[in-house]
């Protein structure tokens, strides 16, 4: 098909399938070169639409877009969310039966699969199909993977340069989050798509609250914070095994319904702990960085860093797991020197440790930053971002600069008569008087500096030595051990009298107190609409934020539609979702504004439908007149008949067909979506025939 009749079918396409009206940035640009064949790398943020840019296309080609994807459980994530929008689509792997297997070989020689799922270990199984015959299109998600520049390097993605090989005349688009130039390069170098068209989105998620503190008392911080946002979910990133499951044991002590993942538990823990949280059984994981990559849980509020990332890639990719539906959403980074020290271990010995190690000094750099971190965050991505953010903690609360000179002598004072052979923690213990045995036993307690800064508490001094080193006025010797040493600017503090600049700490109350106040009840329309989604989860058992997002909960609030007209209007709101999950949510928003006694000028849709059957107008002509579509011409003879409206309603569905639905409904238990009774029949009785049908099995109730 020519590109330019694509291009005509490309918003009525996304409409239908996604629910949304407009393309984001770059979206539109990038389909078009897909759709005329043009390999693509494009870079846009976690949430900022990726997906789409290859699952669109896929619909309109005519054979099977194959997806390279590197966990099982993001494939199943996003080939439920396809199948929610109605688009078929599978994944392969090798735990399923011969017989599924088969199905899938057959659904891509007919042509019926539009999007297959696959991880790069389990190409060589389907060989036979991975030819121009049959794949339209490739797509590798998480492209970062095959570059050993980039933060989450896995061997296998290394592979997939065949492919090209293979598929020479097939349109190629490689596609992430996060990749600096080094990684672009080589992800166009290893992939063959030399000519590939480089689309990179603005890195900036403005909705994401950029949060930034020591750590101190890290779990009573967290605890609050979690206690102030008790229907939120949240993912905790630890360093460590142990970190994750002491962290979950005190949270739950807390009555906080959290859990552990690390690579250390079974295969099984690890998808029941996964599949909780994805159906919201649980609010929070704290979790080593093997979690997240296969999570596209839009409704993930906050994200916290327990310890510090080891490069800023993986902290911006980690924070963008939050927020990806729009909504407001914050990101919370703990720190401290002993996460510096233990990254700089795990980093040195390593193949590529010079680079591992000038990516953990710019992640230091960021967490002890006295400017807008966003600014920080996007310069290293290339980006410049002109005005300071006003969305992270210091734009919201600027450090308060004192003269710190004498601070400043008195460490470097410290840091000389202990021969520069004592780390951080010896040198505060020395200004503070401390009596512990390391001090006594070699006889610190006897050094003229000894005790000089008792007025000032252990936390506080760490904070100002760090900027000291920042400034460069003292530094770490990570190869002794870790010792403070002074630097060449020492003497302009020492003997010249220089002025130094701190910053006061900033204190965050963490007190937490074990008397929980009673939560309020919200009986807000947003809060209604999420128990309707919940019960549709629950029937169809799915995650509850594929029935709709956040934000297209919070759209419907405001926008209250009470028609299927305006229900369409909504962002998220496709046709097929119109149909399977309408009339439950524009039921809800008619109840709660008769309730809340909200006026609206509400257009009179049914009785105007109503006039035109009375004149003998057909369906499509009913239909057409009134330039909407047939399905919702049905919709309001359902709701005319079930009024008391005069209505010969067995012209529409027969009362075989009545009689087989109320034996579903009994069946079913009398789910209130109409999904679970089209799927009874096999897709072979119409969403239309199935309201129609109920509206009359409802009047029977009534009447009798």
């Amino acid at each position: 098909m020519p590109i330019n009749n694509y291009q005509e079918q490309l918003l009525p396409t996304l409409k239908k399938y996604f629910g949304y009206d407009n393309f984001r940035e770059h979206q539109e640009a990038i389909i078009t070169a897909v759709l005329a064949k043009k390999d693509n790398l494009v870079i846009i943020p976690t949430g900022g639409g990726k997906s789409i840019c290859y699952q669109l296309p896929a619909l309109l080609f005519k054979g099977t877009t194959l997806v390279i994807s590197p966990l099982i459980a993001l494939m199943k994530d996003q080939v439920d969310g396809l199948h929610a929008n109605g688009i078929a689509a599978a994944y392969f792997n090798s735990s399923q039966t011969p017989e599924e297997q088969q199905q899938i070989f057959e659904a891509v020689h007919q042509a019926q699969l539009k999007l297959l799922y696959i991880a790069p270990e389990s190409l060589s199984i389907i060989s036979d199909i991975v030819n121009e015959n049959y794949i339209s299109c490739v797509a590798i998600d998480e492209a970062h993977c095959i570059s050993s520049w980039g933060h989450d390097f896995r061997p296998s993605y290394q592979q997939l340069g065949f492919l090209k090989r293979k598929l020479s005349n097939t349109p190629f688009i490689a596609l992430t989050a996060t990749a600096d130039k080094a990684t672009r390069e080589d992800i166009i170098t290893q992939l063959h798509i030399p000519n590939a068209i480089q689309s990179i989105s603005s890195f900036d998620r403005k909705n994401i609250k950029l949060d930034v503190r020591p750590a101190n008392e890290r779990a009573s911080q967290i605890i609050k914070f979690i206690r102030n946002k008790p229907n939120e979910a949240g993912i905790i990133y630890c360093l460590s095994r142990k970190s994750t499951e002491t962290l979950a044991e005190k949270l739950q002590l807390n009555g906080i319904k959290a859990r552990s993942y690390h690579a250390g538990l079974t295969f099984e823990q690890r998808a029941k702990t996964q599949e909780d949280f994805i159906f919201d059984k649980i609010q929070v994981v704290c979790a080593t960085i093997a979690f997240g990559m296969g999570i596209d849980k839009s409704n993930v509020r906050w994200v916290i860093h327990y310890n510090m990332p080891k490069n800023i890639e993986g902290y911006y990719q980690e924070i963008g797991r939050s927020g990806r539906d729009g909504l407001e959403a914050h990101a919370l980074l703990f720190h401290s020197y002993a996460d510096v020290v233990q990254l700089r271990n795990f980093a040195e010995g390593t193949s590529n440790a010079e680079v591992q190690l000038a990516k953990l000094d710019r992640m230091k750099q960021f967490t002890e930053a006295t400017s807008c971190r966003r600014k920080i965050l996007l310069s290293y991505f290339g980006e410049l971002l002109p005005d300071n953010c006003g969305n992270c903690d210091i734009c919201n609360n600027p450090p308060e600069f004192f003269n710190g000179t004498v601070i400043a002598q008195k460490a470097l004072s410290t840091i000389v008569r202990l021969k520069e052979k004592a780390a951080i923690g010896i040198v505060i213990d020395v200004l503070r008087g401390a009596k512990n045995t390391t001090i006594l036993n070699k006889h610190y307690d006897s050094i003229k500096t000894y005790g000089i800064g008792k007025d000032i508490s252990w936390k506080d001094w760490q904070h100002y030595i760090i900027q000291l080193i920042n400034q460069g006025y003292c530094q770490i010797a990570f190869h002794q051990n870790n010792v403070l040493q002074l630097t060449a600017f020492s003497k302009k503090v020492l003997f010249e009298n220089e002025r130094i600049e701190l910053t006061k700490p900033i204190t965050h109350n963490s007190t937490i107190t074990t008397k929980q106040k009673k939560p309020k009840i919200n009986n807000t329309l947003f809060e209604r609409l999420r128990v309707i989604r919940q019960q549709i989860a629950l029937e169809q058992n799915i995650p509850a934020y594929l029935v709709f997002n956040d934000a297209t909960l919070k759209e419907i609030e405001t926008e209250r539609p009470m028609s299927e007209k305006e229900f369409l209007a909504i962002n998220g709101v496709g046709q097929h979702k119109l149909e399977v999950y309408g009339e439950a949510f524009i039921k809800e928003v008619i109840a709660f504004t008769k309730s809340k006694k909200v006026s609206k000028n509400k257009n009179n849709t049914h009785k105007f439908t109503y006039e035109l059957y009375q004149q003998g107008l057909t369906i499509d002509e009913i239909a057409e007149q009134r330039k909407l579509k047939a399905t919702t011409i049905y919709s309001h003879i359902a709701k005319l008949y079930s009024d008391g409206k005069t209505i010969n309603i067995y012209d529409f569905v027969s009362k075989h067909e009545v009689e087989a639905v109320k034996s579903a409904q009994q069946t079913l238990g009398a789910p209130e979506a109409l999904k679970p009774y089209f799927d009874f029949f096999e897709e072979q009785l119409d969403y239309f025939k199935i309201r129609l049908a109920l509206s009359v099995i409802a009047k029977e109730k009534y009447l009798t």
